[in-house]
């Protein structure tokens, strides 16, 4: 059902779970997304799968579910010849898609727009390098039509997610300004840093103070070593933090796949949130199963594992 309480109010209560991967839930429905829109195409081709996607993790406890608009820029349908009201209609359709998918749900669902980074919009994998050559201000004048445009349809809060730097943070925290909806603030990092290389204590020193900002963290990474920086994210902000790694594989941008072992434990929610998290969840790869599992966790108060 449509929340009652604003996301900051439910997460002074404790936490919350997140969904998890919506390309891989899609790809498991049985789309094709080999196709440089990626998930957001099917805002256009096939709404169904996405509210469908959508459920299946309302179904395993996500209480917050996170738009198909990662991938879905002015620029990129721009390119398959969609011009800017047919852009701005689809966009607002990935927030219609995933509060309907809430619908029926006794208990509070929040819907977190989805703002992937410029790197998602070249689909060449950049995203997880970060350091584009673009300035502060060219990477805000990227990103706020796309904000606008999102928050204009009303979800509960925009997920500013996989951010590789701290200058495109920056930007993004710009570009929220003035929008009238909360946001989180969320870095892919790598060896304890962003993944252009900065400290992460910095990194998430950019959203201190702000009034904007509902919870900081990390997702799309290595699930090893997470408890570390969800700590540090809550101790340098004094906000909830945010947690979803991905699946422990690695995707390999040249060959479109993902490769390695699986390392994604949902028992680690419950340390996650003794260190400060109240959004947790996973990214890539990730499924219902693993995310009904963290909520059970989450729920039997599951005692801590070693991050």
């Amino acid at each position: 059902m449509k929340p009652v309480r604003t996301l900051a109010e439910a997460l002074r209560e404790g936490p919350l779970v997140l969904d998890g991967g919506l390309s891989n839930q899609l790809e498991a429905q049985g789309c094709d997304l080999s196709d440089a829109l990626w998930s957001a195409r099917l805002l256009a081709d096939a709404p169904e799968q996405i509210e469908a996607a959508h459920a299946a993790y309302v179904r395993a406890g996500a209480r917050v579910v996170t738009t198909a608009s990662y991938q879905a820029t002015f620029e990129g349908f721009a390119r398959r010849g969609v011009g800017r009201a047919e852009t701005e209609r689809l966009l607002a359709r990935s927030v219609e898609l995933a509060r309907a998918a809430a619908e029926g749900v006794g208990e509070e669902v929040w819907v977190a727009a989805s703002v992937g980074p410029y790197g998602a919009m070249l689909a060449d994998g950049s995203e997880y390098r970060g350091r584009y050559g673009l300035s502060v201000r060219e990477l805000e004048r990227f990103h706020r039509p796309r904000i606008e445009a999102l928050a204009a349809a009303g979800p509960d809060v925009l997920a500013l997610e996989t951010v590789p730097d701290v200058d495109e943070a920056e930007a993004l925290l710009r570009a929220v300004e003035g929008c009238g909806v909360p946001a989180w603030l969320s870095y892919t990092v790598e060896g304890g840093r962003t993944r252009a290389g900065q400290e992460l204590a910095d990194a998430f020193a950019v959203a201190a103070g702000n009034d904007r900002v509902v919870a900081v963290g990390i997702n799309c990474c290595d699930p090893a070593g997470t408890g570390a920086a969800v700590e540090l994210a809550a101790a340098v902000t004094g906000r909830p933090a945010v947690v979803y790694p991905n699946s422990g594989e690695r995707w390999d941008a040249g060959a479109r796949g993902w490769r390695g072992a699986v390392a994604f434990d949902p028992s680690r929610a419950a340390a996650w949130a003794e260190g400060g998290a109240r959004l947790i969840g996973g990214c890539c790869r990730v499924g219902p199963s693993a995310i009904a599992a963290l909520a059970g966790a989450l729920a039997s108060g599951t005692p801590k594992p070693p991050s």
